[in-house]
């Protein structure tokens, strides 16, 4: 199966390039791939002491960011090295101030494995939530590099629980040791033979949590709200904006709106503002035109709605009409905010449980979404103890990170071979 496995990616690494020429998120993909080896050889010159963390793409990286803090105020002499697998993740965060050294994972094959890990040589190797690469996993297994899953979360449903599931049973038996997110993961875990797990939790809220602590004004947003009342949609998607743009049509004036897509898209910006019955303003506009006199902001860039969502009175959180689903109803959840959703959450645990607390409600078409919108907006009292549920909630769940930590600290100390140059 390893063979096959091997074979099946070396065909995606020769079929990627001419896939590429019809896709800018592949051509980022192939592209940011062939300087790697040159970036982590010349980085990596005359550095030994190394730990590796790996997550998908941007929404893993803040998931793992809380343990990668903590770790390096541990290990202040050690050198960070971050991969990404997804564009999306490495595009976005390619210049972070935690890794010393931020590249893309090579492909799977057991030629990149070997070579990556001669070469970034870590001491130890952390995995975030999930990607589980069979011909890495094997490498750090030859080489008895001490490997963790952070956060990790399964279902019964995984090709590991499966009676077909052998292979990737045997490359989950590579880890040291997995901190998952809830008993259910750990059941699953121990049933078919791995004992060396943690209900650690979710490190997401550790980071959102974070985010109360830090500076989260932004001059535009206090001159384009002046106190309105405001409604942030984030992370929408054609669906979530077709649906908003019939009720902001129908909204009050006075009522205000901001939409940070999670594509932004030229294409599927002009399709929002064509659907809009009224004049909008784009962020990129900000210095040119009245910000107060709009009633509608559209955030043509990356990288604000943490920040932005501190000024919501309500949250609409998009990707609940497509799979897998609705994207991070924490961030606004920190800040208080009552959220609103498509119908597809169910395969996200924290969405789930503050639609059951009542901090979160799913909406499935445009009568549903007035309703309860209009409902928010007209009485304060029930919106703040909507908010209040949310941000109880994130409160209640923190401290993933010193539990991982902890434990990592405590059992797998690294060497220090010489001073970090």
């Amino acid at each position: 199966m390893q063979f096959a496995y091997s074979l099946l990616i070396r065909f995606v690494a020769l079929i990627l390039p001419l896939l590429a020429r019809f896709s800018a998120k592949l051509q980022h993909f192939v592209e940011g791939r062939k300087t790697v080896w040159d970036t982590l050889e010349k980085e990596l010159h005359g550095r030994d002491n190394t730990l590796w963390f790996h997550a998908a793409s941007l929404g893993e990286y803040e998931q793992g960011l809380p343990v990668m803090e903590a770790l390096k105020t541990k290990y202040p002499d050690f050198t960070f090295v971050l991969t990404f697998f997804s564009p999306s993740g490495y595009e976005v965060r390619k210049n972070n101030s935690i890794a010393d050294i931020t590249v893309y994972l090579p492909l799977d094959t057991p030629e990149n494995a070997r070579r990556f890990l001669q070469t970034v040589r870590p001491q130890m190797a952390f995995f975030i939530k999930y990607e589980f690469w069979p011909n890495y996993l094997k490498q750090l297994r030859t080489r008895a590099i001490p490997t963790f899953l952070i956060s990790g979360i399964f279902r019964p449903d995984q090709v590991f629980f499966k009676v077909y599931g052998g292979f990737y049973r045997k490359a989950l038996h590579t880890f040291t040791h997995f901190f998952v997110q809830n008993d259910l993961s750990k059941t699953l875990l121990q049933s078919i033979g791995i004992k060396a797990v943690s209900v650690s939790g979710d490190t997401r809220f550790d980071r959102v949590n974070a985010v109360l602590q830090r500076e989260n004004t932004l001059d535009f947003m206090d001159l384009f709200t002046q106190d309105a009342t405001t409604i942030v949609i984030g992370s929408s998607w054609p669906k979530d904006e077709e649906l908003l743009a019939h009720y902001i049509n129908e909204a009050p004036e006075t009522l205000k709106f901001v939409l940070a897509p999670h594509n932004i898209k030229t294409e599927q910006l002009n399709a929002f503002e064509a659907q809009l019955k009224r004049p909008s303003v784009r962020y990129s506009q900000r210095d040119s035109l009245s910000l107060q006199d709009y009633s509608i902001l559209i955030v043509d860039t990356v990288g604000l709605l943490t920040k932005i969502y501190a000024y919501a009175d309500i949250a609409y959180v998009g990707g609940g009409f497509g799979q897998p689903g609705v994207h991070n109803v924490l961030e606004p959840a920190t800040f208080g905010i009552p959220i609103v959703v498509g119908p597809h959450y169910d395969h996200f645990a924290e969405a789930t449980a503050l639609v059951h607390l009542g901090g979160c409600v799913s909406i499935s078409n445009e009568s549903e979404l007035k309703t309860i919108l209009d409902t928010w907006v007209a009485n304060s009292i029930e919106r703040e103890e909507k908010g209040n549920l949310c941000a109880t909630f994130v409160q209640k769940n923190t401290g993933a990170t010193e539990h991982i930590v902890s434990y990592i600290t405590t059992n797998y100390k690294p060497t220090l071979t010489h001073e970090k140059m």
